[in-house]
This record gives structure tokens, C-alpha cells and sequence, in this order.
């Protein structure tokens, strides 16, 4: 971080997903932000994600949180949903972020932010807090919003496996077929048709 620019990191949760939204977040910490419990989300508990994300939300200069739906999803590829998602966040960003710090090696310029105006690091929810806490954000959104979307199609045990293509879910695919909020563009390769 350089001092005295304010900086917003930028990550996403749900790439991986077979069903669901894909969820994005942006977040401009105070320079003096710590917390030991902050690290890459996929690294930390449920419940150190959940203790954070009201920490965060409490102390972050600012914050944003968006979701990009299945079909959006379908529409625009994963990775170009995903950039969509943390533009959108960072637009709603008050004050409005300087400089980005965007998790993992793909991005493209948008609106006020040219190509100076970025950085994209791999595993950057391990480097920087503001994208640490941005992947907490996110995360804890989307794992929120599956758990809703779960009551709505109990047999596929959404609560648990979070829409990943685990086995329980791939085995409900199987016998349930496909709701409206799997992405169609993601192909199971265990429910593909066998020529032996």
C-alpha cells in the first residue's frame, strides 16, 4: 500500500460452483487495519469468517458486495462474471478507491480505472488485508445466500456442499435434474452420456 492512496481489494467467491451466484467484493481498509484472525477466506474457519465479517464491515473506510446470477453467469463466462461482479462493487464504492488491488491474473479496465489504475496479484487474499477482506465478504455472502437458496431445493444439500459438485450434489442432478439457478454453461462430467 502506498501512503496517503486510498486502495480497494477486489475478490470474488463462487467460481467454482455448479449452481448459485457468483459473489464479489470490494473493500477499502484504514491503513492501520490488523486483525490476526484476517487471512485468505479458504484458509479460515466458518467461524472466523463469520467473527470478521461485521469487524470489517464495522471498520472498513468502505464496502461493497455483489451478486452475478446464474444466467448472467451463463452469458458472460465464469471468469468475466467474476470481473463483473468486483466492477460493479468497486463503482459502489464511497469514497471511490484510487487504485485497485485485484485477486488473481485477470481483470480489464473499466470506467475511471485505466490500465495504471490496477494491479492483479495471484493469491493475493494471502498478501494484501483488502483483498483478505474482501474474500471474507464474499464468501460469507454467498455461503449466506446458498443456505436461503437451499430451502427452496432441499434435496440438493446446498447448505453443506454450497452448490460445489460434490457427490451429493452431482448424485441429486442426477435424480432431481437441474433447477433454474444451475449455470447451464458448467458441464458435470459424471452426468455426461457413457458410450460403454
Amino acid at each position: 500500500m502506498e501512503p496517503g492512496r486510498m486502495e480497494a481489494g477486489c475478490d470474488e467467491a463462487g467460481r467454482g460452483p455448479l449452481a448459485g451466484p457468483v459473489y464479489a467484493a470490494a473493500v477499502i481498509l484504514p491503513p492501520d487495519f490488523h486483525h490476526p484472525l484476517l487471512n485468505d477466506s479458504k484458509k479460515m474457519s466458518e467461524k472466523a469468517r463469520e467473527t470478521l465479517r461485521p469487524i470489517i464491515e464495522a471498520e472498513a473506510v468502505a464496502w461493497a458486495v455483489e451478486a452475478v446470477q446464474a444466467d448472467e453467469i451463463d452469458r458472460l463466462n465464469i471468469l468475466w462474471a467474476s470481473v463483473t461482479g468486483m466492477q460493479r462493487a468497486v463503482l459502489r464504492l464511497a469514497p471511490a478507491p484510487e487504485f485497485l488491488l485485484v485477486d488473481g491474473n485477470r481483470f480489464r479496465p473499466f470506467g475511471p480505472y485505466g490500465f495504471g489504475d490496477y494491479r492483479t496479484v495471484v493469491h493475493g487474499d494471502a498478501t494484501y488485508a483488502s483483498i483478505a477482506a474482501a474474500s471474507v465478504l464474499a464468501k460469507t455472502y454467498r455461503d449466506e445466500c446458498m443456505r436461503k437458496l437451499a430451502l427452496d431445493y432441499p434435496q440438493y444439500g446446498w447448505e453443506r456442499n454450497m452448490g460445489y459438485p460434490t457427490a451429493e450434489h452431482v448424485e441429486a442432478i442426477r435424480l432431481h435434474g437441474y433447477t433454474p439457478l444451475h449455470r447451464k454453461s458448467f458441464h458435470v462430467k459424471e452426468l455426461e452420456p457413457s458410450l460403454f
